[in-house]
């Protein structure tokens, strides 16, 4: 479960993250997040994504250089108030486990994705 706070800075492109809202982004959408000890961490936005019946959002914390060494990725329930990102504490450990699976099943969706790609690549090359 996720121990942080929810305090949310969006900056980057909707188009990359997918959140759907309709404030204006660059590509490469990332977030701020203030710590529950105060420190501020800089996300990237991996995805958001449904499920049952809820929106989550999937962030990848970065170092200084802008990366992420640890493999970490923070799981929050997501919706919009007013037009505004809001990101909300996954207290509940069946929800999360709800979270967690629904975003490890969009990651084998992206690696089928890019293996498909590469294959129509290589047949295309072979032509």
């Amino acid at each position: 479960m996720s121990e942080h706070e929810h305090d949310l800075d969006c900056s980057g492109g909707c188009d990359s993250c997918g959140c759907g809202c309709d404030h204006d982004h660059e590509e490469g959408a990332t977030v701020t997040l203030t710590m529950d000890n105060g420190d501020v961490v800089e996300c990237a936005v991996l995805t958001i994504f449904p499920a049952n019946d809820k929106e989550y959002i999937a962030l990848l914390p970065l170092n200084e250089e802008g990366e992420n060494d640890e493999g970490e990725v923070f799981l929050y329930r997501f919706s919009e108030e007013n037009g505004n990102p809001m990101l909300e504490n996954i207290e509940d450990d069946d929800e999360y486990e709800v979270a967690a699976d629904a975003f490890d099943e969009f990651l084998d969706g992206q690696e089928y994705d890019e293996i498909v790609d590469a294959e129509e690549d290589d047949e295309e090359e072979e032509k």
